[in-house]
């Protein structure tokens, strides 16, 4: 976050905690509950967030050499991401043109080639078809023609975006919003991955990203962990384009103040939470960066499925920072899995009850507002009148 901006969200928040008070809406959001459990949606959902918009896939640091690849099929289409002998990122479908088999699976390395473990065709690393076992049975289907499909990818800030569509486009100035200044200033090209882990759960992938965009909850919900660590129902907000940012204050925010203004820094002293449109929670902590890749689990409306990774600004070469950083990690995943995310399988359960049309989004939870606003903008559904 550049220097002005950490300074702006200072005052914000060391305002809130003077007035007691946070960020506010005009008014309620009424929010449907058919939003979390229709299959009509959910189907719109995959069809235009997950298999045509721009999806920020990984950060850079996840390929930093040459030959280098990444395999992704959470969206529910096959990607493969690869840098090649020039530093150059390319996405392509993760699909041979024989028999449609994956050519790569995981990440890794690869010299010179993908070989598809079916028939043992051979892709480069820019998706040329190289060779073929039995070039002779072929000769009328032209190798040329029959490379891997190239996907639309822009690498920039630290991250790599890619169309899921062959047909697609990747302008990060629409994607973004807003947001590009917010990116360019963390230095994500430098940093290091140092885990990631992959879970599941029975919540709506939308119910999964409502849990980091508000702190209306800590107080109650994270009586025994969270509160204290953070102040609860205290934070900023900010909308940009579909993106959005909320600044959650830690109770040290108040030491800051005894320093000049040029000295401030305020990400000791508050966790920076990021929606990525239109899946991607983006957490910038004191001394790391958690990211949190939400998908749809399959055609289950109920169902999601995350990648979380955690990202370090050095290397963990030692046993202390291994210890340090597996510390950080498990508490993130004790919480959510075992205080937020049990109880949103419940509430996931109780969406099926019909007891209530809407549920409320308060006017304390204006990130909640925002995303199922921009949501709801990018299926093309009609906007939700706020109110009580």
């Amino acid at each position: 976050m550049i220097h002005a901006e950490q300074v702006r969200q200072t005052k914000l928040l060391l305002q809130h905690i003077a007035d007691k008070t946070t960020a506010m809406a005009d008014s309620v959001y009424p929010n449907p509950v058919s939003d979390y459990i229709s299959a009509g949606q959910a189907a719109d959902e995959r069809r235009l967030l997950f298999s045509q918009y721009p999806l920020a896939l990984t950060l850079s640091c996840r390929l930093p050499n040459p030959g280098d690849y990444l395999s992704d099929d959470f969206s529910g289409i096959p990607i493969l991401l690869v840098r090649d002998r020039d530093g150059q990122v390319s996405a392509f479908l993760n699909v041979c043109r024989h028999r449609g088999a994956q050519v790569a699976s995981g990440c890794g390395n690869t010299r010179r080639a993908f070989t598809c473990p079916y028939h043992a065709w051979n892709y480069g690393l820019d998706g040329r078809l190289l060779s073929r076992p039995a070039e002779d049975a072929f000769t009328d289907m032209d190798k040329a023609a029959h490379g891997l499909v190239r996907l639309p990818v822009e690498e920039k800030y630290g991250m790599i975006w890619v169309s899921p569509s062959a047909d697609g486009s990747v302008d990060l100035e629409k994607v973004l919003g807003g947001a590009a200044p917010h990116l360019e200033a963390y230095g994500l090209a430098g940093y290091h991955h140092y885990e990631s882990r992959v879970m599941h759960r029975q919540m709506n992938w939308k119910l999964v990203i409502d849990t980091f965009l508000e702190t209306y909850h800590v107080r109650v919900l994270h009586a025994r962990t969270l509160n204290g660590i953070v102040l609860g129902d205290l934070t900023t907000f900010e909308a940009l384009g579909p993106n959005l940012q909320q600044v959650v204050a830690r109770p040290s925010i108040t030491e800051i103040t005894a320093l000049p203004e040029e000295q401030w820094q305020l990400t000791p002293h508050a966790a920076t939470i990021y929606v990525l449109f239109p899946n991607v929670v983006f957490l910038m902590q004191g001394d790391h960066l958690e990211t949190w890749h939400v998908y749809p689990d399959g055609d289950d409306v109920n169902a999601s499925q995350m990648l979380i990774s955690l990202y370090t600004p050095e290397p963990a070469t030692s046993d202390s920072a291994r210890g340090h950083w597996d510390r950080n990690f498990d508490l993130l995943m004790d919480v959510v899995d075992k205080e937020d995310f049990p109880l949103g399988e419940r509430v996931q359960l109780g969406f099926h009850s019909r007891a209530q049309d809407c549920i409320t989004f308060g006017r304390n939870e204006p990130s909640l507002h925002h995303f199922h606003r921009s949501i709801r903008g990018a299926l093309g559904y009609p906007p939700i009148s706020n109110g009580a």
